[in-house]
């Protein structure tokens, strides 16, 4: 794959379950050392696309292609180049977080893994809880080490699914400084989804707005905002939201 190749094309992606649509003719792309906010309500579809992104779902229709092959079907080959997060998996809880790491790195054929997890955890702040058990962290501590198990094998792409949902605002503000610095200094596309809208203008360059299944707006935050009319991002959310098959209302 050229490094200049779009990390992911998603053309015409549908997913129907019987006669419900959780996607509808979605298309879309990442590229190489870009931030892509996928934003929409619950039930939009958001889950669904990441899903078959990351190979765990098909789609009942459409084309898809990560780094260059299918997620699915060359799942081995693009496994160990990209890596997911959400504030709302979890870790096996009965194993220590160095165990789970541990467990990890070496799925990931990490050199000097033990160093490697050590450098992250200190990053993200949270050295001392090596030695806990999983299961007895708080929600925001599993987060972070979500987050350190989704950086172990320096992923050249990267999905995160609401990553600083169960974060303080301080938390939140130091996870993103430190996203922003890896994802530059290592040139990582991203696909981030967040409820946040203050996340979504501060980290993505361009957003995918989709509701129903389809997009409904794609542009910087700003061009969003223009189009719907709003004085912010989350002002042009909650219009879209409310509005339905709502288009823009920018005129031709």
């Amino acid at each position: 794959m050229d490094t200049n190749d779009p990390l992911i094309i998603a053309k015409d992606l549908c997913k129907t379950y019987g006669k419900i649509t959780a996607l509808d003719r979605l298309s879309f792309s990442l590229k190489r050392g870009e931030i892509l906010g996928l934003l929409g309500p619950n039930g939009a579809g958001k889950t669904t696309a990441i899903h078959i992104t990351l190979g765990v779902l098909t789609a009942t229709s459409g084309e898809i292609s990560v780094m260059g092959a299918h997620p699915l079907k060359h799942r081995t080959q693009i496994s160990p180049r990209f890596n997911f997060s959400s504030a709302y998996t979890n870790l096996p809880p009965n194993l220590k977080v160095i165990e789970n790491l541990m467990l990890f790195a070496r799925l990931y054929t990490i050199s000097d893994p033990k160093k490697k997890i050590r450098t992250l955890l200190e990053i993200f702040e949270i050295p001392h809880l090596e030695n806990r058990l999983t299961g007895l962290l708080s929600s925001g501590e599993r987060t972070r080490v979500n987050l350190v198990k989704s950086l172990l094998n320096d992923p050249e792409l990267l999905v995160l699914d609401e990553p600083t949902a169960s974060l303080d605002p301080d938390i939140s503000d130091k996870v993103r400084s430190i996203l922003k610095t890896i994802q530059l200094k290592n040139r990582i596309g991203i696909l981030y989804t967040s409820h946040n809208m203050f996340e979504i203008e501060t980290l993505c360059e361009r957003i995918i707005f989709i509701n129903k299944g389809q997009t409904i707006a794609e542009g910087t935050s700003e061009k969003i905002q223009k189009l719907f009319a709003s004085d912010s991002l989350e002002q042009a959310f909650i219009k879209i939201v409310r509005g339905g098959d709502l288009v823009s209302e920018e005129t031709p």
